[in-house]
């Protein structure tokens, strides 16, 4: 009877828990809906998402949010750059050629890179990168979107590494040995049989790594600067959705103004970027799964 009892509460215990997960959930959406609608009767979405000028602070005030788009995908991009290569060679030794005792030595320090505080990565970013690739790139200013996106990189590729390893471990060892039985290298193996099979959990530790970084604050917040300004260049100062919320959250911009309520536009277009790229992961990581299960 005692025993009965206690697997209903532990089931309604964890139906509260459920329940509590999907609330949040729904009112930050609510939230950040209900101030995004009373921006959008000020500025119309057309202008929001059409031009490049955005001086919402200025006295001649532009709502185009092309500027903090662009430089979000720029820093978000450089990171993927960084991080995909890495992650995968890092993955693919410690799957296939590294000693189990130095796996288990290497994969929790690599982890351990997850771990940082982001603020450590922006700083490391301004004083110790910059000034690195200043000494070889002239022209290149002291805040940039270069420093932060590779930096981005450093900190996302543990994140790629260790799922892309376990999505490799997960391939049956069979395929591995019908690979060898053809005469196929190691590492012939692991670029043509492996990284296909595993290529669902590989895809989908890459769509986690975007989301991860597109949503950054602090190292964008401390090495890119805070200039919104639509270009492609990693070289100079820009300025991130994730930046501009931080910037305009100091307190210096009253409350319920036309000013304070962008970071909720902000916001909701950040959630929509992460929420897509989510769903879009997932998304691949089915699909590719049922077309490895036929």
């Amino acid at each position: 009877m005692n025993r009965q009892r206690t697997e209903i509460l532990v089931g309604w215990l964890l139906k509260i828990s459920a329940s509590l997960t999907v609330l949040v959930t729904i009112s930050i959406i609510w939230i950040l809906l209900y101030e995004a609608v009373l921006f959008f009767k000020h500025v119309s979405i057309k202008e929001f998402f059409t031009e490049t000028e955005w001086t919402p602070l200025f006295a001649n005030k532009k709502f185009g949010i092309l500027p903090l788009l662009s430089a979000t995908l720029l820093t978000s991009i450089i990171a993927l750059l960084v991080a995909l290569p890495m992650g995968l060679i890092t993955a693919i030794y410690l799957s296939e050629y590294a000693h189990p005792t130095l796996r288990n030595i290497i994969k929790p320090i690599l982890e351990l890179l997850a771990s940082i505080p982001t603020v450590v990565y922006g700083f490391f970013a301004l004083t110790v990168v910059t000034p690195f690739l200043q000494s070889f790139i002239p022209g290149m200013a002291g805040f940039n979107a270069l420093s932060p996106g590779i930096v981005m990189g450093i900190m996302i590729m543990p994140l790629i590494s260790s799922l892309s390893e376990d999505a490799i471990n997960s391939v049956p060892k069979s395929l591995r040995h019908a690979s060898y039985a053809l005469g196929a290298s190691r590492f012939q193996t692991s670029i043509r049989v492996l990284l296909p099979a595993a290529s669902s959990g590989i895809i989908a530790s890459v769509i986690l790594a975007i989301s991860r970084a597109i949503g950054e604050t602090m190292i964008v917040a401390i090495a890119a600067g805070q200039q919104p300004r639509f270009t492609f260049n990693p070289l100079v100062p820009v300025e991130t959705l994730s930046t501009y919320i931080v910037q305009v959250s100091m307190g210096d911009v009253p409350r319920n103004s036309l000013e304070y309520s962008t970071i909720f536009a902000c916001g909701i277009t950040l959630f929509a970027f992460t929420f897509l790229t989510n769903n879009l992961g997932v998304w691949i990581k089915t699909r590719y799964y049922r077309k490895y299960d036929v």
